[in-house]
């Protein structure tokens, strides 16, 4: 007889030991994640421990917060690649960058190169407040300059919950969207998993990312997942082999 009261599986268990980040704040002292060499040090062991075997870390670009620029990212991971060396922890990672879709990004990107996830993939965001007015414009001629735009934790946009029409429209708009894992587990809130849960079902998700900043974002993946859809949540988090380097 099947049991009712089946306990949903913790998130790292999830993992399985060979997974994928795309989005994380590793790299010292350059946006709200890891502020220090030796925080940047104990947070890979740490996912290295819930399962993580690769990751690709993503400091924000917001020009009027977090004012980085493709040197300066690729400037730092040089860097503390070196200082990780003499930590001894030489597990290779990558550095891209999360865009903050605004007026001054669509200005930037038709004029420097972006840096991608991985050959055209480029991750970004938009404010938890609103959308940019200019947000389909955006994505359209950030197509039309070659790169796939993948929409960083698409269910923590408030504004959208109640309007779910405009989650099909981002979709139908070539947009990717990528599912911050802690909010399956509740990390956000009950509303934020609930979305969560209702994206997966409808197929919406593309990638999953930790989008792991300090040490209890860790924490986070020592709880169960707060979801029914533990399937479809196994085949997104597959799909992030995609970007094994």
């Amino acid at each position: 007889m099947l049991s009712f009261f089946k306990q949903k599986p913790y998130l790292k268990d999830l993992l399985s030991g060979d997974y994928i980040d795309i989005h994380s704040h590793l790299l010292p002292g350059i946006d709200d994640g890891a502020k220090t060499l030796s925080d940047t040090v104990r947070l890979i062991g740490s996912l290295e421990k819930i399962g993580v075997s690769q990751f690709i870390t993503t400091p924000h670009i917001s020009h009027y917060i977090w004012n980085n620029s493709p040197k300066k990212i690729q400037d730092n991971h040089t860097e503390t690649s070196k200082l990780l060396t003499g930590e001894n922890i030489t597990k290779p990672f990558l550095a891209a960058a999360e865009y903050f879709m605004d007026d001054w990004f669509e200005k930037h990107f038709k004029n420097e190169k972006l840096l991608t996830l991985k050959d055209n993939y480029v991750l970004v965001e938009m404010s938890y407040m609103n959308a940019p007015i200019q947000l389909y414009q955006i994505l359209f001629d950030l197509q039309v300059a070659g790169y796939k735009p993948v929409l960083a934790h698409p269910e923590r946009y408030l504004f959208y919950h109640k309007n779910f029409i405009e989650y099909e429209r981002l979709k139908k708009a070539g947009c990717l969207f990528q599912l911050n894992l802690l909010a399956v587990a509740g990390y956000y809130g009950e509303e934020i998993a609930k979305i969560s849960e209702q994206l997966l079902k409808n197929g919406m998700y593309d990638f999953t990312g930790t989008d792991v900043h300090h040490d209890n974002h860790i924490a986070a993946f020592e709880q169960r997942v707060k979801i029914n859809s533990t399937e479809e949540l196994k085949k997104i988090i597959s799909n992030n082999q995609f970007f094994k380097f």
